[in-house]
Formats: structure tokens, sequence, C-alpha cells
């Protein structure tokens, strides 16, 4: 983990509305995301999840998408992403996303009561992304087999942690004095 330990401590933050935000290739596309980087990530999500019964992977657009694309490719897990924009598809269920600094609406397509997904995501903050997709699946009656965040955030508000479910993270970090810094190298 040390090109994410390394780029997280080298993250600018920025402020929006109270919010200490940190950006990231990960979490935010900027600045340029390293393809080693990158694969670092992936092989820790891959040791760490529990793959053996999952049917596809699911992940919240938009940045979600490149970690759970490669995932896919290296374990020929299918991926469905959880889409901002709505298309009315027969079995379309739709999330209200509210976040540490903002509030949407996301639809599910294509996942099928009794399938066994695992869920990616890039940062845990707020709880916010991660407790509505899983209790949206949970309502579409899809077995969540794991839940995997890249970077967690901690010292605030996790609605994921109070609604009951367990989230995986590769690395835990905190905002202080407008630095992130590292509070678990290893992650939940």
């Amino acid at each position: 983990m040390d090109q994410l330990k390394r780029s997280l401590l080298e993250a600018p933050i920025i402020e929006k509305n109270g919010y200490h935000y940190f950006v990231h290739p990960i979490s935010d596309g900027v600045p340029k995301l390293d393809p080693t980087l990158l694969r670092e990530i992936v092989i820790r999500i891959i040791r760490k999840a529990d793959l053996e019964e999952v049917d596809r992977i699911v992940t919240p657009a938009a940045m979600g998408i490149h970690i759970s694309t490669a995932v896919s490719l290296m374990t020929d897990i299918p991926l469905t992403v959880i889409r901002k924009r709505q298309y009315g598809l027969e079995d379309e269920v739709a999330i209200s996303q509210k976040t540490g600094y903002s509030e949407n609406e996301m639809y599910i397509n294509d996942v099928r009561e009794g399938e066994r997904v695992l869920v990616l995501d890039d940062v845990l903050s707020t709880g916010g992304t991660l407790a509505s997709v899983l209790e949206a699946l949970d309502g579409i009656g899809a077995e969540v087999i794991d839940t995997v965040a890249v970077i967690k955030k901690v010292g605030g508000e996790n609605k994921v942690d109070d609604a009951g479910y367990d989230v995986k993270t590769l690395i835990n970090v905190d905002v202080v004095d407008g630095e992130v810094v590292i509070v678990d190298e290893e992650g939940d």
C-alpha cells in the first residue's frame, strides 16, 4: 500500500460547505491516476474481498467505475454500474443518495433477486452513498456477499455503520489541520 499511502499524504485538501475533502485520483480522477496505483488497489481488493460466491460487482457512478472495471477484468465477474441517469427500464430501482456535500438520485438496473453481489466504491466518508446502495440492494433481494471501499475517511458520521452494514476498507484516513493523516494503513 505504499503508493496509496503516499498519494493520500500528498493529496490537496479543499473545503466545501465546511466539509474537508481530499482531492485524489481514486476519488476524483485528478491528479492523473497512475496505473501502478490502480493495480496496487485492485490486487488488494481481490485479496481482501470474499469473491468466491459473487455473481456480479455493483458500483455507484462515477468514481467507482475505474476500480470496479479493473477488478472485473481481473476476476471475470460481470459489472453493473449504478447510474445517476434514469433510463426507465423494467425493474429500475431509484436510490436517494445523500453525502456530506451533495444530494442526488441514482438508479440500479439489471440486478435481480437472489443475485450475489460485491459492492465496490472509492471512498467511504459519511456513508450516505453506500448505505443507500446497500439498502436498495436489500430491497431488491440481492445478497450482498461483501462490500469494499478503497479509502475510509474517519472522524464523522458514518451512515453505513449506523445501519449495521460491514464495509471492508483498504486504508483509513482523517483530515486534521488541512492535511491527510493515515489512521490505519490496513483499513477495516
